[in-house]
Order: structure tokens, then sequence, then C-alpha cells
């Protein structure tokens, strides 16, 4: 009971006992019994004590007691929380107070679920407009080249061989699509394990740049690698890893300028090896760089779907670095250029 209701508590009973002592005083009056000032004093002493005790009694034990029953229930079944006395500066020992506290929190928890809640509801809208969005657009393209061949273009040599092989190229993107989302759903609930293995990873990321080397060719750029020595071993997922080179260089060069250079940095630490990889193409508004990782989210969403890919790369590199329990980071400046800066394991 803090100091304010014990105040309360206290002139409470004093003025029940008064009030008792008046009432036998003028009891007696009325009997015609004399009471004595001593005897009145000493009725008065017992009745505050009495009245003490047994307010405090009922307002401990009863009272207090049964909304320990009722909140002991609610934790038993997760509703709430042990309180946290850390956030109230006020002394909260009192009963009342306490329950007090108790509702604040479970408030203040209840805003913060419902909160939650309505972003991943957001999120799931926004996501499964996102995943028929990107399937609409092979399937109508594969659709309207199957009509053109039905409606008599099969017999037509300029065009069946042709739109066969834009069908199929249709059909690969949505493959690439479900594919992608595969592993980002296995990343996210954990029923993909990782093939831990310890690797060389400079080697790994010359053979990266020379599988996009005739890519980066086209727009003139240099793929540049720079590193301390060429023996650095890491314990990770030799394929998810390349994964990760392969979706990160692939898009410096789409969205790089013409005569670039794009820069992969290795620089070797003792728990970990941290990785700088950086262009100087067109960079990335500031206002888009916190969401620059979730599914399908483009920057430019015209320019980003006339270069290709599902718009899950990103978003699946993420989940493949913080599956080895690391973390990625991208900064960027408009027109001239991106980096992004992440670690895998050594050990």
């Amino acid at each position: 009971m803090n100091k304010q209701n014990t105040s309360l508590f206290l002139i409470f009973c004093a003025l029940f006992s008064v009030l008792l002592s008046v009432s036998v005083w003028v009891l007696s009056l009325f009997l015609k019994f004399y009471f004595p000032v001593a005897a009145l004093l000493v009725i008065f002493f017992f009745c505050f004590v009495l009245s003490f005790l047994f307010f405090n009694f009922f307002y401990q034990k009863i009272i207090f007691g049964r909304i320990e029953t009722t909140l002991a229930k609610l934790r038993k079944l997760n509703i709430i929380t042990e309180i946290d006395t850390s956030k109230f500066a006020d002394d909260i020992s009192d009963p009342i107070e306490r329950f007090n506290a108790e509702i604040i929190q479970l408030s203040n928890d209840r805003q913060r679920e419902l909160e939650h809640l309505q972003k991943l509801e957001n999120y799931r809208k926004e996501f499964l407009g996102n995943v028929s969005h990107e399937l609409k657009t092979p399937i109508f393209n594969i659709q309207g080249y199957v009509a053109t061949l039905i409606d008599g273009g099969i017999h037509d040599p300029k065009i069946n061989i042709e739109y066969l092989k834009r069908a199929d190229k249709s059909v690969d993107r949505m493959i690439n699509i479900i594919d992608d989302l595969e592993t980002i759903s296995q990343l996210e609930t954990g029923t993909l394990s990782l093939d831990l293995e310890r690797f060389n990873i400079v080697e790994m990321v010359h053979d990266v740049c020379e599988q996009i080397e005739i890519q980066a060719q086209k727009k003139n750029i240099t793929l540049k690698v720079i590193t301390q020595k060429d023996g650095i071993k890491i314990f990770a997922d030799r394929f998810r890893v390349r994964q990760v080179f392969s979706n990160l260089l692939s898009n410096s060069i789409k969205y790089g300028k013409e005569n670039g250079e794009t820069s992969i940095t290795l620089n070797p630490e003792k728990e970990k090896v941290t990785i700088t990889i950086s262009d100087d193409g067109i960079g990335i508004e500031e206002k888009h760089l916190p969401r620059i990782f979730e599914r399908f989210y483009r920057v430019d969403k015209g320019r980003s779907r006339e270069q290709g890919g599902t718009g899950l790369g990103l978003s699946i590199v993420k989940h493949i670095i913080e599956a080895h329990h690391q973390t990625i980071s991208v900064s960027s400046i408009e027109n001239q250029g991106t980096t992004f800066v992440f670690s895998l394991p050594k050990n």
C-alpha cells in the first residue's frame, strides 16, 4: 500500500472510530448512563484498531485476493504476463495500483499486437496482389501466343517457332517465380536446411564473375575483385551463397551505367568475412531503401520488369544471409551508385 493510500486509509479508520465513539456517547445520554472522557478515548482507540484490522483484512484478503486469483488465471492462459515494475515510476506495491498497472500493461500489449496484426494483414494483401500480378503477366503472354498459333499461326513459318520460343520463355518466368517463392517460404519457416561446408569464397566470387562476364560486356562494365589474399575460407551453404552473389552482381549490371565498374571487396575478420559490393550505377532513392528487401518490391516497376527477374532476388538474398545468422545492409545515392555490405561466417 503506497503512502497516499495509507494516509487515506488511516483517515477513514479515524473518522469511523470517531463516528462510532460519538454514537456510543449519544446512546449513553439517552440511557442516562454517564461515560467518562477516558472511557470514550479507550472506546475510540479500540474502535480504531479493530476497524483498521478489519478493513485491512477485507482490503488485502478479500478484494486483492480475488484480483490476484483472476490475474493468476489470466497469466496461466498467457493473456497477460508478469508486470514489469521498471516501466512505472510510482510505487505499485498497493494492490489496486498493481491491478491498475496490470490493466494498463495489458491494454498497451494488446494495442501493439493489434497494430502488428494490421501490418501483417496489409502485407498479406499486398503480397497476394503482387503474386497474382507477377503470374498474370506470363500467363496472359502464353495465352496470347497459343491463341495466335491455334488461329492459324502454327502454319506460318515466320511466327510459329518464334511464338513457341516466347511462350517457353514465359513458362520459364513462371517457374522461376514459383521456385523463388518456395525458397523464401522454406527459409522463413526454417524447413530449408542449409548444406554447410568449408570452401574458398574468393574462388566462388571469381566463378560468378566469369558466369556473368558476357552480361557485363554488353554494357562494358568492369568486374573488380578486391581481396587481401586468395585463400579465404568460409563455412556456409555453397549453393545459397552463390545465389547471393549471382543476384547482387546481376542487379549491379542490370542497373549499372555504360562503361561503369562493379567492385567486390572481401575483408576477412576473426569470425566472419565482410563482403562489400559497390557499383557506380543509377542508384536508389532514399525513400525506397527501407523496403528494398521486400518481396516483389520494385523501385521502378516498368523498368524493372523490362530488365527481367522475378522481383524476389533481394528478398532471397536477405533470407539466405539471415539463415547464416549474419546481416546485410544497403546504402545508395541516386545517380552515383549502390553499395551492399553483408557478412558470412568463417567457422
